[in-house]
């Protein structure tokens, strides 16, 4: 941890540069309590009034479903697809990895209107991540942001290896490199960039603001590729 925290300090600096545009241009002072309409997003339904700690329970129930064969497919109806036409107001935010086999809606057992899902290969938090990531949590109203890494990344494999890549799959590899340890193992290094990815969103003085007012609880999730199992990362 000590690596990525020495890494932190220059992507820290950049990332509150960037926070504090978004708050200086959203005015955001008064606690961020209000949701500032920026992208003429209608009314969020209040159907999100829950608490961060059962708004992650819900996300590990919907998975507990999953990989016990049970699923409820909630909220997939063509009546929810008109419902949330009006409206979005999403219990759960999450960064994922790419990977066609890490599908937020599948593995949580949820449906539209649910889930705010940002995803790019490696689980990466960069401006553009953490932006959205604000949006879903500050305007839209969701109550837990889980950064979610998965078995046999290939990205960070990729990132360990070390090896020239075309193209811009570098720009990738290189926020990563700061949660590499050639120590550790894979899965480890894993965990390592999922952890690295919570700390550069809670750099955030937005996201930070709202876990401090206990509006929002940030979480790490392993997701096991033969079980379909969510691991929470403390």
């Amino acid at each position: 941890m000590n690596n990525i925290q020495n890494n932190l300090n220059v992507s820290r600096r950049n990332l509150l540069k960037f926070g504090a545009g978004v708050v200086g241009t959203a005015a955001l002072t008064v606690g961020l309590g209000s949701q500032v309409n920026w992208f003429n997003e209608k009314p969020a339904r209040a159907d999100n009034n829950m608490t961060p700690d059962e708004a992650l329970n819900q996300l590990l129930e919907g998975n507990k479903r999953f990989i016990e064969n049970k699923r409820k497919n909630p909220n997939q109806s063509m009546a929810r697809i008109e419902e949330v036409a009006q409206g979005q107001a999403p219990f759960a935010a999450i960064l994922s990895c790419a990977d066609s086999r890490v599908p937020s809606e599948i593995i949580f057992d949820q449906g539209f209107g649910d889930l705010f899902v940002v995803r790019n290969a490696g689980n990466v938090a960069t401006p553009e991540e953490i932006g959205s990531l604000e949006f879903g949590t500050l305007v839209l109203g969701a109550k837990v942001l889980m950064v979610i890494g998965h078995k046999n990344c290939g990205a960070v494999k990729a990132t360990i290896d070390g090896k020239a890549v075309p193209g811009q799959i570098a720009s990738i590899l290189d926020v990563i490199q700061p949660a590499i340890n050639q120590n550790k193992t894979l899965e480890e290094n894993i965990i390592s960039n999922v952890k690295l990815g919570m700390n550069r969103l809670q750099a955030s003085p937005v996201i930070s603001q709202l876990i401090k007012d206990g509006k929002l609880k940030i979480v790490g999730g392993y997701y096991d590729l033969d079980t379909g199992k969510i691991n929470v990362v403390a």
